[in-house]
């Protein structure tokens, strides 16, 4: 197999000496450029297979020659030389197309990380499955977007920010995300962020040391430490305290982490996915969240639509999902009825699709014949069903327990809404402790 090729562009000798020793080390053949101009010739004669290249050259900006390989050499990946601390510049770089940066001065361990990363996805990327209509079901247009979208996504190193109402698979798209880039085979790292105790938080994120503190009887690995070389999502990424968004802010920024009572720093190569149901733009404006992490996390956002957008794909969904239950009970056979899928698309889903899920579960457990029929949903009547707040006259020939679960939802879902989605703050309106409203959510089908 013929050695691949990196391209380094730098107008300072000594940087493209020290590149070059390092990637010939490991195998790689290396050309080198001192401008933009000879860097793009190169780029064009086709035999290059990854590019590094600084960002202030002497006939221009590397930001100019990001947006050009995107535009013209989209499969070619390219990444950027930063000043230290320049995280501005290195978000720009991502926005605009590149996969990945390294700050000066460099680090060696972080580049050849970073080489190695990127030369799998130039050279291996075509064994990659982009498929994802199976996992990630619908047909409409929305659904459409998301698909191909996640395949772009899965190229690039950039942090992503996924944002939906509860319910809505964002968890989904950030395991589709990781299983078509080039960092599948390694570690998928999910942490519920609001199910951490705070005081345990940076323990379980960057590790500790025996005896650090009470209670630290032996040596912890920290999640980062545990999705090294692969993703690290951060699933409500705003209900992390501010304590530890100023930490996690740097270990982001210097790819690196330091255990609780460890003196030295440990090199960490991670790609961070996050998701969240609030509005974090209106959590920095209320101080709630760092606008440094917002901007740093934040480099491209992926917005899942709620059910309720998409109705053309209610009911694929409900098959999809009636199918596995219906096998998980031993049920083969079972079915929707044409008049329970219609009940179904007259449905709002303020729970999205975990609340299709938990639907259809309690048709399976009451349906007495193959197939399930509408009063088997046991779903309010009314086409606008779960949109209102009001809540309904009592209908006896609905059971009790079910009649007070939709006024208790109801009361619920308007919290989360008075409140943008903020857990915390619907927990105090409602008079509750913010456990007892997880519970709540949870029991529900609202979590």
């Amino acid at each position: 197999m013929t050695e691949p090729v990196v391209l380094i562009i730098d107008d300072e000798p000594d940087i493209r000496e020290l590149l070059g020793i390092t990637l010939r080390r490991m195998g790689v053949s290396v050309k080198s450029a001192e401008d933009l101009a000879t860097g793009r010739a190169l780029i064009d004669s086709g035999t290059v297979h990854l590019v590094l290249t600084d960002m202030k050259l002497p006939d221009g900006n590397g930001l100019d020659l990001v947006e050009m390989i995107q535009q013209r050499y989209p499969n070619l990946p390219v990444a950027v030389i930063t000043a230290y601390g320049n995280m501005d510049v290195a978000i720009r770089a991502l926005k605009s197309g590149a996969f990945d940066f390294v700050p000066k001065p460099i680090d060696l361990e972080v580049l050849r990380r970073l080489v190695e990363v990127g030369l799998k996805l130039s050279l291996h990327s075509d064994h990659i499955d982009r498929r994802s209509r199976d996992t990630l079901i619908g047909d409409s247009p929305a659904m459409r977007q998301i698909r191909a979208t996640i395949v772009k996504l899965a190229r690039s190193q950039a942090p992503i920010l996924i944002t939906g109402e509860s319910g809505t698979g964002k968890d989904l798209v950030a395991r589709l995300i990781h299983s078509k880039s080039p960092r599948a085979d390694q570690p998928f790292i999910a942490v519920n962020c609001g199910a951490i105790p705070g005081e345990l938080m940076e323990s379980e994120f960057f590790g500790h040391r025996k005896g650090s503190f009470t209670g630290a009887a032996s040596d912890k690995e920290g999640l980062f430490q545990a999705a090294d070389g692969g993703t690290l999502f951060l699933d409500e990424v705003g209900d992390l305290p501010l304590s530890l968004q100023v930490k996690l802010l740097r270990a982001i920024q210097e790819k690196s982490v330091r255990r609780i009572g460890d003196p030295k720093e440990i090199r960490v190569d991670v790609r961070i996915l996050s998701a969240t149901h609030t509005n974090l733009t209106e959590a920095v404006r209320d101080g709630a969240f760092r606008q440094d992490l917002f901007y740093r996390i934040n480099v491209i956002e992926l917005h899942v639509p709620p059910l309720r957008d998409r109705g053309g794909d209610i009911a694929q969904l409900a098959e999809r999902i009636l199918a596995r239950i219906a096998a998980e009970n031993g049920l083969p056979g079972l079915r929707l009825s044409q008049a329970a899928l219609d009940r179904l698309a007259a449905y709002a889903f303020p729970g999205n699709v975990r609340e299709l899920e938990n639907i259809l579960e309690r048709a399976v457990a009451m349906c007495d014949e193959t197939e399930i029929k509408p009063g088997d949903l046991l779903l309010e009547a009314g086409t606008d069903a779960g949109r209102s707040t009001e809540a309904a006259p009592y209908d006896r020939s609905m059971p009790l327990d079910r009649y007070i679960d939709d006024v208790e939802k109801r009361a619920i879902l308007e919290a989360l809404e008075k409140t943008h989605w903020n857990r915390t703050a619907a927990a105090r309106v409602l008079g509750l402790t913010f456990r007892s409203l997880r519970y709540r959510l949870k029991r529900l089908g609202l979590e």
